[in-house]
Parts: C-alpha cells; structure tokens; sequence
C-alpha cells in the first residue's frame, strides 16, 4: 500500500465533524442519518464523520471486525489499478463515489506514473463535496474536477459539465465503481447502470471495479449488511458470479477473474496481499 509521510497526513487531517460549531455544517448535510462516505471514513480512521454514522460502524464490526482491513486492502487495489491504466497510456479517469478524502486518492495514483492524468471526482454527499473542493486543480495538465451526483443517474454523471471539463469520451477512459455498486439495490438496475456507462466509452476504456461480498462467510456477512439498513443507503453484499457479470463486454486482465488480492503488474508485496478472510472482489476490464 501507499506509504503516507508526516507531512502528507498533516495535510489530509480533518478536525471531527462533530467538534465543529453547528453553524459551520453545510445546511444540506442530514447529521440525523449515517451515511455511507462517513461510514467508511470511520472505519478507515477518519475524523470526517458524526455519531451516528460511528454508532452504524460499531454495529457493523460486531459482526465483521475484521472489515477495516478489507477496506484498506480495497484502497490498496484501487491504486495498484489506477496505476496500471496509467502505465498503459489511460490519461483519464472517472471516479464514481469517490468517498471522502484521504491519503492515495486516484489522481495521487495516477500522477505517480503520468503526472498530465485528468481525473473527474463524483459524489452524491455534500460532505465529500464540502472536502473534495479541496481537490481540485484548474493548473497543468492533471486537472481534477469534482462534481456531485448519483451513480443512479448515469446520464447526468456523462453529462456534467465538470466532467466534461477533463473527459473526453471519445478518447479512452478509466471508469471507476471501487466499492460504489454494492449500494446499489438489485430494483435499481445495477447491470444497466454499468452498462450505460460502458456503450459511452470508446474502446480502450478500461473499469476499474470492487464490490462487496460476503462469500467468505455469508451468515456474518448478512449480519453486516444489515448495519447498512438505516443509512443513507443500504448495502447489497453479491457473490462471485454477480460481480463477475458487471464486466460484460470487458475484456478481464489476468489473471483472469475478479480476485480480492489483484495485482498483475507484481508490485511490491504488501502485507495485506496475505490477508485470506477478504469482503469483497475486484478487477479491472478493458473494453475492446
């Protein structure tokens, strides 16, 4: 993983949302419900986060205690695989539910290999908007735009200026759905979104995409899921094969499957590649 100096945390510490005045809060932000962005945040150790949302955390690693770490094996994939796009000429990239900021984002990925990379945020919480603003760059040639908008809408994501700003669709893309899909439920069309944001991206494209699954251990899985229930959006854990089925019309990079431990460039060995009991698949695809 990512190693992260002194001075790169300093900058990403965030004081915790909730030590901060009430009237500092952007009016938009429901503290009332937990959210997903803040969810993680916490898991992950962040400070970006309310009550309520540690209070649904705390519920969830009842039942998996072990989740924080394949979350950070999560982070680990999505910068092992933005790097490998960028090694194979992907200049930009579209990440889908961003989540709140930290140390070893996308465009830090990216700009390691190929610091001209552009890369549009997306985001349906005005806390991560509040945070990603921070983001952004209008200088040099590795923009970064962020933009706030539903994964559900994948047509109003294609269509959004700031996006539009640093993508080209009719160059090749690195379309991004790192942990996002698994909020999504079954009745709003999962496959359809996915497949929306496919037939507009021109061939080369590549997806980059995670997902949970509580194969590993489906009892406490369920149990899991089940802290998701009153936050902003519950959480729909699928196995192998519906996972697998996202990257129809994509081409999988070997080794072939989806692998919770993907690393086909053999980067350095992390002591997370180790790790066996692991909520989630990921992969990427590229479109031929």
């Amino acid at each position: 993983m990512t190693s992260i100096s002194n001075s790169d945390e300093d900058a990403w510490r965030l004081p915790r949302l909730d030590e901060v005045e009430a009237a500092s809060v952007p009016p938009r932000i429901d503290t009332s419900i937990a959210h997903t962005a803040r969810i993680y945040d916490y898991l992950l150790g962040g400070k970006s986060n309310f009550a309520v949302d540690r209070a649904a955390a705390e519920h969830i690693l009842a039942a998996m205690p072990d989740l924080p770490t394949t979350l950070r094996l999560n982070r680990l994939f999505l910068q092992r695989a933005v790097r490998y796009a960028a090694r194979r000429g992907i200049r930009q990239f579209l990440d889908i539910g961003t989540g709140i900021p930290t140390g070893g984002n996308t465009h830090e990925a990216a700009h390691q290999v190929a610091p001209d990379a552009r890369v549009a945020y997306v985001d349906n919480d005005p806390i991560v908007l509040v945070h990603g603003r921070a983001l952004t760059s209008d200088a040099g040639p590795g923009r970064t735009t962020f933009t706030q908008a539903d994964l559900r809408d994948p047509k109003a994501i294609l269509t959004a200026p700031e996006v539009l700003e640093v993508i080209d669709f009719a160059e090749p893309v690195a379309v991004m759905l790192v942990a996002i899909l698994h909020f999504i439920k079954d009745d709003e069309n999962p496959t359809g979104i996915v497949a929306t944001l496919r037939d507009a991206l021109a061939p080369g494209s590549m997806l980059i995409l995670s997902h949970a699954s509580s194969d590993a251990d489906p009892a406490r899985g369920r149990a899991g899921a089940a802290g998701w229930k009153n936050a902003s959006a519950e959480m729909t854990m699928r196995d192998y094969d519906r996972v697998l089925a996202f990257f129809d019309g994509f081409e999988l990079v070997e080794p072939p499957g989806i692998r919770p431990h993907w690393n086909p460039d053999g980067e350095p060995e992390d002591p997370l590649d180790s790790v066996e009991n692991v909520w989630g698949y990921g992969g990427l695809g590229i479109l031929r």
